[in-house]
């Protein structure tokens, strides 16, 4: 992720935090432990509509809320909590902002030979969660289903890594 990107998470963050969209939250184990169930939930049904080949639309769109609950879970865990309004926006450049550390973090020690890969790991995760919240959005104007289901595919691959790896985060 580029310096320009990162310094424009920063300072939405920073007028999130001022206009009120984002706020500093008192942790309650309920609340994150929803955050957690409502991840897990939202990859196993993408994993069943891929599996069934119910809907590739909502492969898509469930995979993106695996991804859009646990980073939810980390920023609650971080004392941070979105409001309802822009509420994708704010989680994806809250994200971009309170992460990076941790996931570089964590990616050093799993890659400790490997460092340039360990850090590209680090920014590809954070790529993965905007562009799947991007494609979410696009989904519906696609036209083949063979495009569709190779997009979905991609999807889903990509949430089971960020939920993942994320978990794990919130585990250490």
């Amino acid at each position: 992720m580029d310096e320009k990107r990162i310094k424009l998470a920063e300072s939405n963050f920073n007028r999130y935090l001022r206009d009120g969209l984002l706020k500093k939250e008192s942790f309650e184990e309920v609340v994150y432990q929803t955050y957690l169930k409502n991840a897990e939930e939202s990859l196993n049904v993408a994993n069943e509509a891929l599996k069934n080949k119910t809907s590739y639309l909502w492969v898509v769109v469930c995979s993106y809320y695996s991804m859009f609950y646990i980073a939810s879970a980390y920023l609650y865990k971080k004392g941070y909590k979105a409001g309802q309004e822009i509420v994708h926006q704010v989680i994806n450049e809250a994200l971009i902002v309170l992460s990076k550390n941790d996931l570089e973090k964590h990616f050093l020690e799993e890659y400790e030979e490997e460092k340039d890969k360990a850090l590209a790991a680090s920014e590809n995760l954070l790529k993965d969660y905007e562009f799947e919240r991007i494609k979410r959005s696009r989904f519906q104007y696609e036209t083949t289903e063979a495009i569709k289901e190779e997009k979905a595919k991609t999807s889903l691959e990509r949430a089971k890594n960020f939920t993942a790896v994320i978990r794990n985060i919130l585990e250490e």
